[in-house]
């Protein structure tokens, strides 16, 4: 049944019988007459017809948003007026029984204004405050599904951010072997395509499996391999059951892309990116460790300071408090980034299902 019906089921029901109730009473105190049904039959019509135009006229003029005391005049004064009216149809219905004492002591209509108004009353208070409960509840739903918007517009705008400037970099590692070796510029533009195709479907994506996000990795140190060659070492280290676990698209490309400009590139003689994944209670760690030293003005430095800030950015924004992101100096010569991401309770059971069932993948 919906609220409509509801409402309607109520008016009908709870005004029947208020007004069976009222005929019991007169029995009770005059005897039974048999006009008492339509007299009964015109209050309960009348009562709702009063009830329905107030419930009218607190939706149409947002009666909800009121202060208090701006709130409890209007049902005041909406009150007396529908009593009055009662009290203006009743009073000639009920002359037979209640006229000779309302000639004797004029001061009993007081008594019988009251009488009537108390229904009234309740019944516009316990509409008021249903009224009330139901514009919070709606209110909560629409901050929620604003709040999700937000997010979400705030999510695109950090990966849009982020690709123009792994678009520099990779076109700067291609244009550097167009002359010098044409084959594996070749090579080099099927990578930057491979990565590119991932970029665009990450836009429509909140997050990718992880290891969608290593083949793209894989891609982009293909190509930084083309300037560095072999300054530049890379070693793996991912447990297999890590593999279908969802993470943000293009995160740990920016950390990787940070970790080369910022430690590899600096390095005297060589240097060395290692990514590293696991579960633990029901939480996928990832590590990326790389040559380098952690400067303490290069986190406000506008390359290395935007990969570690929209970082943290985008795992509050899907995980709440849930996720963590921290950077540290691991010992004098590197340094290492560590991410935290929950596990769905799908994936937590797929996870207890795969694990251990293939070794690691270590590769140098």
């Amino acid at each position: 049944m919906n609220k409509n019906k509801l409402y309607w089921f109520f008016q009908i029901v709870g005004w029947s019988l208020y007004n069976i109730n009222e005929i019991f009473q007169y029995t009770l105190q005059f005897g039974y007459d048999s006009s008492m049904i339509s007299n009964a039959l015109a209050n309960t019509v009348l009562s709702i017809i009063l009830t329905h135009l107030f419930r009218l006229v607190v939706k149409r003029f947002n009666w909800g948003v009121l202060h208090l005391p701006q709130l409890a005049i209007r049902v005041g004064l909406s009150v007396f007026a529908m009593t009055v009216i009662l009290v203006a149809l009743n009073v000639p219905l009920d002359v037979k029984y209640v006229g000779e004492l309302l000639n004797e002591k004029p001061v009993l209509v007081i008594e019988y204004f009251i009488n009537l108004a108390k229904p009234i009353l309740v019944w516009a208070l316990i509409y008021m405050f249903y009224n009330y409960s139901e514009e919070r509840r709606q209110r909560e739903v629409e901050e929620i599904k604003l709040k999700s918007s937000i997010k979400e517009t705030e999510a695109k705008v950090l990966r849009a951010q982020m690709n123009p400037h792994f678009m520099f970099n990779a076109l700067n590692s291609i244009r550097a072997l167009v002359l010098e070796d044409p084959t594996r510029a070749q090579q080099g533009i099927t990578q930057l395509s491979n990565i590119l195709r991932s970029s665009l479907l990450a836009d429509r994506r909140k997050t990718v499996a992880l290891k969608e996000e290593l083949r793209t990795i894989e891609d982009y140190l293909a190509l930084e391999k083309v300037r560095y060659e072999e300054r530049l070492q890379m070693k793996w280290d991912i447990a297999p059951e890590t593999q279908n676990i969802q993470v943000p698209p293009m995160m740990l490309q920016t950390l990787v892309e940070n970790a080369i400009k910022h430690g590899v590139q600096k390095a005297i003689n060589w240097g060395f990116v290692e990514i590293n994944t696991s579960i633990t209670d029901n939480k996928l760690y990832i590590k990326i460790r790389n040559t380098g030293q952690l400067q303490g003005t290069e986190s406000k430095s506008e390359s290395g300071g935007f990969g570690l800030k929209n970082t943290a950015q985008r795992l509050d924004l899907l995980y709440g408090s849930e996720a963590s992101f921290k950077i540290y100096q691991e010992d004098s010569l590197t340094v290492c980034a560590e991410i935290m991401i929950p596990l769905s309770s799908a994936e937590a059971r797929s996870v207890s299902e795969t694990k251990n069932a293939a070794p690691a993948l270590t590769a140098n």
